[in-house]
């Protein structure tokens, strides 16, 4: 569904908010992996928003598309997006990742609503997210299923197992989001762990590759649109995206894979937002 300038406008919107509120928990719980969180915040919410099939007043609605956070150490961003969905209050979130909050780091599936796997160990969520869409061919469903990857999380073998599988069941339904943002805890992914040519590498496992601005919100769309309408197995869209996007001292900064906030830091960092979006109110 090609991108209109109105949904365009409200998107842009929804990032810039979601961006500023993960600035905030961060600051409340004392830390977060804030740095993976901002750089997917863009595809994120062109999905849940846009693109996904879901109901946050149902969110055990059976046919729902579904979403696994495979880099689930990027909850932060994750639980934010929820709350703005719908899914629950967003003043729960004043807890983030206190003693007994139902929102810890890494998200629980049980605990956190609308999270449908568990992960942060990573290399484990593509073959949870395989597994759903297996599921759903078993149960003659139409769900979608998308799955959101870390780069460094590309250095673990089981994803590499997941992405052999799921081209050799076709699983049309799976479509895949690498955030390329090019760091690790750390450094830079090409100096601990080399991932070039990554979607080469994609494409040999057999997904259909797109690899796109991953914080240009007409090239996401477009991407979509295009792994929707490929029937010949998984896709892959590899989203080249900034580390800490939006806050000018933490892009490109591995430091900020993990960090805490201040209130003049929180508030610095909001400012930055503020002029990444000098166009939304």
């Amino acid at each position: 569904m090609p991108l209109t300038e109105q949904e365009h406008k409200e998107l842009k919107t929804i990032a810039k908010k979601i961006r500023k509120d993960i600035v905030d928990v961060t600051h409340w719980s004392g830390g977060s992996h804030i740095g993976g969180s901002l750089s997917m915040v863009d595809f994120m919410v062109v999905l849940y928003w846009k693109y996904m099939r879901i109901d946050p007043k149902n969110p055990s609605w059976e046919d729902r598309d579904r979403l696994v956070l495979s880099k689930g150490h990027g909850g932060v961003g994750h639980a934010v997006i929820l709350a703005n969905r719908g899914y629950f209050d967003f003043e729960l979130l004043k807890e983030f990742n206190q003693f007994g909050s139902a929102f810890g780091m890494h998200l629980d599936s049980k605990k956190a609503t609308g999270v449908e796997a568990s992960t942060g160990s990573m290399g484990h969520g593509l073959s949870q997210a395989l597994g759903m869409a297996l599921g759903a061919r078993v149960l003659k469903k139409d769900w979608k299923i998308y799955a959101v990857l870390g780069d460094g999380e590309c250095n673990e073998g089981s994803i590499w197992e997941s992405a052999m599988a799921a081209n050799h069941y076709k699983t049309s339904n799976l479509i895949g989001f690498l955030d390329r943002n090019h760091m690790m805890i750390d450094g830079p992914t090409e100096s601990v762990m080399s991932l070039e040519p990554i979607d080469k590498k994609w494409e040999a496992f057999g997904w259909y590759t797109q690899v796109i601005n991953g914080h240009d919100m007409v090239q996401i769309c477009d991407a979509i649109d295009k792994a929707l309408t490929h029937n010949g197995g998984p896709s892959m869209i590899i989203c080249d995206t900034i580390k800490g996007k939006g806050v000018d001292f933490m892009e490109n900064n591995p430091a900020w894979h993990y960090g805490g906030l201040n209130a003049e830091q929180a508030e610095k960092a909001k400012l930055s937002i503020d002029k990444m979006y000098p166009d939304v109110p």
